[in-house]
């Protein structure tokens, strides 16, 4: 008899590989309807990952959009998974214990099914609580190994690792090829050892298209034993996305497996429906190079799902190294020489910080990490001269074991800036905070919700979920989705100007975006045919001031603090520290504020001792590297 594969629809992973946000309560409850008449699914993944704190942004309820979202498949019999990240669960940051615990059980009488839950680090210590506290919720404990490649992750590797995570209680395996740079082979080994161990235990295989790689790993997963495929489908498939359904079926069943057949009906009911969620407002945050496969991703090993967020921080640091090569006379580079730079400082910086697999959030971290070393070298810096707080907690043990230890030399920094590393248990450094944000709601007159649901999100996402409850967070995605809708109308007007036919026309005015800065173009047509084209900013465009000087200390008594790079300045990262004000001594490598840089804080410490006489920069405010920060006496 045939070996028998059941397949998962990754509904919510095909939204957020592809862009920012996903579907709308509205729009998931219509497609529901689609995705089962397919009759292929058994599972399918509907929420967990970014899903609610993107809900959130965009202003709407995250625990009424799981409820509904999950309730027709619920109904139909079909298997709903969500995805958390151990201690981070479903957040960037570690989570307190109670607030991990009672994700588990919302989750569940929300309509989860299934946790799948990894660990950025395969640090067992950070998964035992998921896998306990979700068997104890009800759900089934999948249990995910983060595929990456290195001398250290071997089969041997993963094959002890799905050992202890099965002895923990796990319940189901994922092998979580989350950058889709697995190679088949090995990915087939894995499954294999996994299952002449433990021959009960349910696998299912997890992929992305980007590199080139998935279908001949799908292949080997199903020869190796595994029992689920995940798949994705147009007009979200391939790129850094997942192989269609179409495609995986049709291999796999001339392979010889069982099957299920595919509505193609419902296919193309479903594929419709997510092309009009697109041409509504999702498709304005989805990158079309995402739409790509790229096999340059195979060297640094990169999750595909990042080259969104990655060609973006490229576009931008771009022109800031290229206004300094400028200034210096010297030759500027293109995107593609920054990107090429980037992906071979990856696999520079990689091994020295531990080789943490390259996943939510550690993937972020190293990219981050690479493109800051590559921004310094190009300015004529040292490398490692930026290090952001978030990184130097994985590198010091606070958010789980690395694979390996650090490179010598990034250990000896963190001596010489008097850091200490951890070994205890990662989440004992973050301690229960359930009943603060309890207290929170009642002395703000919050309803807690069904189930404590609400509380769950605020405690979850606190600053998320308090925009969404002032309305500021509907009223931001509303004003950003009308700005980018105007820009592609004034875009698509421009390309579409009529050619002059003699006859005359109207003077068309478009409103024009350019770096950022909003423009009024005029376009006339006179009658011997020679069109003019005059510009006037919508607002006063500010004459672009020189860069303030690198200065530490003048050669009076003043002494300057300047920002290292381009971003955000803040002067504090959370609630939990005190702002320095003007009037504060500080002495030398004291912290004095942050920049927020490719959604990351860095630490601005002071280079001398002094008093503040000023601080130059709101919470907030954009500054340009060298603009001085803080002003000392």
């Amino acid at each position: 008899m045939a070996q028998e594969i059941k397949f998962s629809l990754l509904y919510r992973d095909m939204w957020q590989s592809s862009g920012k946000y996903v579907p709308t309560v509205e729009q998931l409850t219509e497609v529901a309807p689609a995705i089962i008449d397919m009759g292929c699914f058994d599972r399918i993944e509907t929420n967990g990952g970014g899903f609610e704190q993107i809900n959130l942004l965009f202003g709407e309820n995250p625990n009424k959009s799981v409820r509904e979202w999950t309730q027709p498949f619920n109904d139909a019999g079909i298997q709903t998974h969500m995805l958390e990240r151990g201690l981070n669960a479903i957040r960037m940051s570690p989570v307190p214990a109670d607030i991990r615990r009672l994700m588990f059980h919302v989750k569940k009488k929300q309509g989860t099914d299934i946790a799948r839950s990894f660990d950025g680090l395969n640090d067992p210590r950070n998964l035992e609580n998921s896998i306990k506290y979700a068997k104890e919720a009800g759900m089934i404990s999948q249990a995910a190994l983060c595929i990456t490649v290195s001398p250290v992750h071997t089969v041997e590797y993963y094959t002890q690792l799905a050992d202890t995570l099965i002895e923990m209680g796990a319940d189901e395996i994922c092998i979580k090829d989350m950058a889709g740079v697995g190679r088949p082979a090995s990915i087939g080994k894995i499954i294999k050892n996994i299952k002449a161990r433990h021959p009960k235990t349910v696998i299912q295989y997890h992929g992305h298209a980007g590199p080139g790689f998935q279908m001949a790993s799908i292949l080997e997963a199903a020869y190796a034993g595994a029992d689920y495929i995940d798949a994705g489908m147009e007009p979200l498939s391939w790129g850094t996305g997942h192989a269609d359904i179409l495609a995986i079926q049709a291999m796999l069943k001339d392979a010889g497996f069982n099957v299920p057949k595919i509505n193609m009906n419902a296919y193309m009911k479903v594929r419709t429906l997510t092309q009009k969620y697109m041409d509504d407002f999702l498709g304005y945050y989805i990158n079309p190079k995402n739409r790509m496969m790229n096999s340059l991703l195979i060297g640094p090993g990169l999750p595909g799902g990042m080259m969104g967020s990655l060609m973006s921080d490229l576009e931008n640091n771009l022109a800031s190294i290229n206004k300094w090569k400028r200034k210096h006379n010297q030759n500027e580079l293109t995107q593609d020489d920054l990107m090429i730079k980037l992906f071979e400082e990856v696999t520079y910086v990689w091994p020295k910080v531990g080789y943490p697999p390259l996943v939510t959030p550690y993937s972020q971290y190293v990219k981050n990490l690479a493109l800051m070393n590559v921004l310094q070298l190009e300015k004529g810096k040292k490398r490692w001269s930026m290090i952001a707080d978030n990184v130097w907690d994985m590198i010091l043990g606070k958010t789980g074991k690395l694979p390996v230890d650090p490179a010598p030399e990034i250990i000896e920094m963190a001596k010489s800036k008097g850091l200490e590393f951890y070994t205890g248990n990662p989440q004992d450094l973050y301690p229960d905070q359930l009943d603060e944000y309890r207290a929170e709601m009642e002395k703000k007159n919050w309803d807690t919700g069904l189930d404590d649901e609400e509380l769950f999100e605020l405690a979850m996402h606190p600053e998320q979920y308090r925009a969404y409850k002032s309305g500021d967070a509907k009223r931001e995605f509303d004003e950003d989705i009308a700005k980018r809708k105007a820009e592609k109308e004034a875009s698509e007007s421009i390309n579409t100007v009529p050619a002059y036919n003699g006859n005359g026309f109207q003077p068309k005015t478009l409103v024009v975006n350019i770096d950022e800065e909003e423009y009024v173009v005029h376009i006339n047509y006179p009658d011997n045919g020679n069109g003019t084209i005059s510009q006037a900013p919508t607002a006063a465009k500010p004459a672009e001031s020189a860069p303030a000087p690198v200065v530490v200390q003048s050669t009076g008594q003043l002494k300057e603090i300047p920002s290292p790079l381009e971003g955000k300045f803040f002067l504090t990262k959370d609630s939990s520290e005190t702002a320095i004000k003007v009037g504060d001594k500080v002495k030398k490598n004291d912290i004095i504020g942050y920049i927020e840089s490719m959604k990351t804080y860095n630490a601005i410490a002071s280079e001398v001792d002094g008093t503040v006489t000023e601080i130059c920069f709101a919470n907030g405010d954009t500054v340009d590297e060298d603009d001085i920060l803080i002003k000392l006496q």
